[in-house]
């Protein structure tokens, strides 16, 4: 396994206690030459962090790719990204937030699929043991990936009954935006995950639905599955926003879409992430008899 920082540089503490908890699961972890370089806010320079994810690629010895963490930059990189050794030597990387540049980049030109899973760094606060066996299982077992919803979270009420079957895209919704017209691979048939933390407010998230629905990249959609909002919670109390909150932003935009809508998932940018895989197939379902699938 190799760790490379595509995005923001990370701390060496947290990247030693990613390599502790991978090699004790009987992993050889190595570590990408640039992964501790610091450019502006971003792990070494263009050329440099991409050189990290290319040599991964090439390398058969490496059998997973993993970010050391998420920031910016990624999108940066993507047209630089040697996919066609992924086509030939297929390997899925980890990582999420920024890192869903690479996932629909990856997706896009190899249909290969990959994992939204936690960086490469463990300490209880953020990964603990729930989230640290979710990315074993999804690394080293062939065992299903299941989702429940989580009543405490802010999206757990936008729902929209219904079934739907498909391709599992998606991940962070500004990431996914910011692809608009620059390499968003088709989303027909699939069943869209979006997760977001809180930037500039409820216009942020509007904006975002709004450019995808504008521009048919939501065409075709088969379902949405809603993860982790977080930063939101007191917006409903501001008066300069009317009582509206990210609920009522997320239902007023995905419920026009006509197709099932799932929320609640615990899936994000909140701690223990779960690992879950774009570019397999997936089962959403939502009615008032199963309501926790």
């Amino acid at each position: 396994m190799r760790i490379v920082a595509p995005a923001g540089s990370p701390s060496r503490e947290e990247v030693a206690r990613g390599v502790e908890l991978l090699t004790s699961w009987g992993l050889r972890v190595e570590l990408g030459e640039h992964v501790f370089d610091q450019w502006g806010y971003m792990a070494g320079r263009d050329e440099d962090r991409v050189f990290d994810l290319n040599a991964a690629f090439r390398d058969p010895g490496v059998r997973a790719v993993i970010a050391a963490r998420g920031g910016k930059g990624a999108y940066r990189i993507v047209d630089d990204l040697a996919t066609d050794a992924l086509r030939r030597d297929p390997k899925p990387v980890v990582g999420f937030s920024d890192i869903t540049h690479l996932h629909l980049a990856v997706w896009s030109r190899c249909r290969l699929a990959s994992f939204l899973g936690p960086f490469a760094k463990s300490h209880d606060t953020y990964t603990g043991p729930a989230s640290a066996e979710s990315l074993r299982c999804a690394l080293m077992t062939t065992d299903p990936v299941t989702l429940h919803r989580d009543a405490s979270e802010a999206t757990v009420d936008v729902t929209v009954d219904g079934t739907a079957t498909g391709i599992l895209m998606g991940g962070n919704l500004i990431a996914i935006r910011t692809e608009t017209g620059a390499g968003l691979p088709s989303l027909q048939g699939a069943i869209l995950f979006l997760e977001h933390q809180r930037g500039t407010g409820l216009g942020e998230v509007d904006r975002a639905l709004t450019q995808l629905t504008r521009s048919r990249a939501l065409d075709g959609l088969r379902g949405v599955a809603l993860g982790q909002f977080l930063g939101f919670d007191r917006d409903a109390e501001d008066p300069a926003l009317g009582g509206w909150g990210i609920r009522d932003v997320l239902h007023d935009r995905l419920a026009a879409l006509g197709v099932p809508v799932l929320g609640g998932l615990p899936a994000g940018h909140g701690n223990h992430p779960p690992t879950i895989p774009p570019g397999h197939p997936g089962d959403h379902r939502h009615s008032h008899r199963n309501p926790h699938r």
